[in-house]
């Protein structure tokens, strides 16, 4: 299977590429069975993901794949980003080979770790922890 003209150009002309001012939420996850290392920030306004810089050290999918799911879940909410899936990466792609699956594993796993890192750092005590005192 060849690359689509979607990856292509993803790959050609990634976007949002780069580092984030002061971000709400990140992580860096590597793929063990390549190496692949894909590093995400992400910015959340009132629950909704506002912009997302990356670095990807990859292969053309894996890079492909990071920017793809940099433009696809700016707009989303907290929610509906934390359920892209990889089959939602490749196909937004145009398809993968299914030897470059793990490229778009690789990079659902950064939005889930980016998500999971802002819902840690600004998460509020329930009612329950705030009627014992606790924080």
């Amino acid at each position: 299977m060849a690359y689509s003209e979607i990856l292509l150009d993803h790959f050609g002309h990634p976007r949002n590429v780069g580092e984030l001012d002061d971000p709400d939420g990140e992580i860096s996850v590597t793929n063990p069975a390549c190496g692949d290392i894909m590093r995400l920030q992400i910015r959340v306004r009132d629950e909704i993901l506002e912009h997302a810089g990356w670095r990807t050290e990859g292969c053309s999918s894996s890079i492909a794949a990071s920017s793809v799911a940099s433009e696809l879940i700016k707009g989303c909410s907290i929610k509906e980003a934390a359920q892209i899936s990889h089959s939602d990466i490749a196909e937004a792609l145009g398809g993968l080979p299914p030897s470059k699956l793990h490229s778009a594993v690789l990079v659902t796993d950064a939005v889930k770790g980016a998500i999971a890192d802002y819902l840690t750092k600004h998460s509020r005590p329930s009612q329950s922890q705030r009627d014992r005192g606790s924080l």
